[in-house]
């Protein structure tokens, strides 16, 4: 194996802490070619897909890329903004207002977003966090909870980046925060804030991202996850368990997934007398394809048409300042012991900066 030459190493230099925030990814655009592209890339990862790679490579490359993806494309039309597509810039926004709350902390951080298939990507950033001095690292997947298919896969395209390098940084992976206090009390502060507004449903359902039941027959956590997220915030709103529901949603191919499934359970409620019911997609920080266009308009049609009255989207945390201060105390406490907090004086100095930088992040989300 060859490796990466770099640069002579610099003695003297003070090494630079980062935190890379990572989302799953995006098309560049709401294109069949564009989608093609991405999907190629996603579906391609035996991490989301575990079936013999010589199978899938006829199932993906001959059935899925050349009918999917001008379908899916077509959703993503339905949902893109002009800015965007809403996933990237949501992740943006929160990468923005991040480096503002933990400047204002007296934290030293760059912070840096990157998409785990598409753009910009894991390495590409890497590359980037290296060429400006980052000797510290800590990677902060955009998922609370854990799941092979998803957070692994992050993990995976960092120890293969740093494969080829010879000067590997300090590096540190946040595995999950599905039952972190402050990620929890963000979910509850948006719902009681939709609530306020809008009174209450006859039902919250709690919809996660699906996964095949096979990954959690073989030990993947996500499922027990999924549900002590969903534990936490129903207790958190008060709701007893009749009053809330856990389901999953986009389920793929002809195997078994998680379940209950999301849309044949809102079509039962609706069919059993449930008028009204908000839905809520906990795992995902930053609105998308899944919530958007699969919940707010695919599922909220078979509601309405099973005969429900009133379906409310909850949207996911996005730019919320509760949630932004989650995450700044989740990067926080996996930064311990880390050189990042400025001297006083320097704090002083620098603090006038972080404000302009905070205030700024926060203009951002209220433009949302």
């Amino acid at each position: 194996m060859s490796f990466h030459t770099e640069p002579p190493y610099t003695h003297g230099s003070l090494p630079k802490t980062a935190v890379l925030l990572v989302n799953l990814g995006t098309p560049d655009a709401p294109t069949t070619s564009a989608v093609r592209s991405y999907l190629n890339e996603f579906l391609s990862d035996p991490r989301v897909v575990e079936i013999p790679r010589v199978i899938w490579w006829f199932i993906l490359k001959l059935i899925i890329l050349p009918f999917r993806s001008g379908k899916s494309a077509k959703k993503y039309a339905a949902i893109w903004s002009n800015d965007g597509s809403p996933l990237r810039v949501h992740t943006e926004k929160q990468a923005k207002l991040l480096t503002g709350y933990l400047g204002a902390r007296g934290h030293e951080v760059r912070v840096e977003y990157a998409m785990r298939y598409g753009s910009p990507s894991v390495p590409e950033i890497l590359r980037k966090l290296k060429a400006d001095g980052c000797d510290r690292i800590l990677v902060l997947p955009a998922y609370p909870q854990y799941s092979g298919t998803t957070t692994a896969s992050i993990f995976d395209a960092v120890f293969k980046h740093y494969a080829q390098e010879r000067n590997v940084p300090e590096l540190r992976f946040i595995k999950h925060y599905h039952d972190h206090e402050a990620y929890i009390l963000a979910l509850q502060k948006s719902v009681l804030a939709h609530w306020d507004m809008s009174g209450r449903p006859d039902k919250l359902v709690m919809s996660f991202h699906g996964v095949p039941k096979r990954s959690l027959l073989l030990g993947d956590p996500y499922y027990c996850e999924c549900h002590k997220t969903a534990r936490l915030l129903a207790k958190e709103l008060g709701l007893t368990e009749d009053q809330y529901l856990v389901t999953f949603q986009s389920r793929f191919g002809k195997a078994e997934w998680l379940q209950p499934y999301t849309a044949p359970s809102l079509q039962k409620l609706a069919k059993n007398g449930v008028k009204r019911v908000d839905v809520l997609c906990p795992g995902f920080t930053s609105d998308c394809l899944e919530t958007l266009e699969e919940i707010g308009i695919e599922v909220r049609r078979d509601f309405l048409q099973a005969g429900g009255q009133d379906f409310n989207y909850i949207a996911c945390l996005n730019e919320n300042d509760a949630w932004i201060k989650a995450l700044a105390q989740i990067a926080e406490l996996h930064m311990i012991g880390w050189p990042t907090i400025l001297s006083p004086s320097l704090h002083e100095e620098r603090n006038e900066q972080a404000r302009i930088s905070l205030e700024e992040a926060q203009r951002l989300g209220a433009q949302q």
